[in-house]
């Protein structure tokens, strides 16, 4: 299974595409789709949005994990990522009609615990534990890269998980 990660974001959007084979995981690519702070936000989101069919188009993953808002201490920063979440989940959705794209959403919290094991642990232990994972043989950089492969683990493991209750109701 092919899972695609995405940590929103208005100028940096980072992207992680992760395979499962067999309960291992792999780091297929990842890296960030910049926008042009000179242009204006629709131009920006289109942008955003053209970019993440392309990604989606050439890895035709199976599922697409985008992480949550949660709070900012700066207004305007919660309503352009606000925006960047709704172009990327309105992309995915698309795709799902005409693929079968399963799309999940996930808190920070969520991802620090099934990557670390701890909700409350750092941006360089979450980074650590990610190389460890993908036996990467270096931390992944950008940073919003990094974390949308957090992002992408943390999807493999709930739907690992999903499988086993449904495996188990049975």
């Amino acid at each position: 299974m092919i899972i695609l990660g995405i940590d929103p974001g208005t100028a940096t959007t980072g992207y992680g595409v992760i395979e499962n084979i067999k309960g291992k995981l792999k780091a297929v690519d990842y890296g960030c789709i910049l926008t042009d702070k000179k242009l204006k936000m629709p131009e920006r989101l289109d942008f955003l949005g053209e970019e993440l069919k392309k990604i989606i188009k050439k890895y035709k993953p199976q599922a697409m994990a985008v992480e949550e808002l949660f709070f900012f201490k700066n207004a305007k920063t919660i309503i352009t990522v606000g925006q960047a979440r709704g172009v990327i989940l309105f992309v995915g959705k698309n795709i799902s009609k005409k693929q079968g794209l399963d799309i999940y959403e996930y808190t920070p919290l969520q991802v620090k615990q099934a990557v670390v094991g701890y909700g409350r642990a750092d941006k360089k232990q979450v980074q650590s534990m990610v190389k460890a994972i993908l036996g990467l043989s270096e931390v992944p950089r950008p940073d919003d890269a990094a974390d949308a492969l957090a992002i992408a683990i943390c999807c493999a493991s709930s739907i690992k998980f999903e499988s086993r209750i449904r495996n188990y109701e049975l």
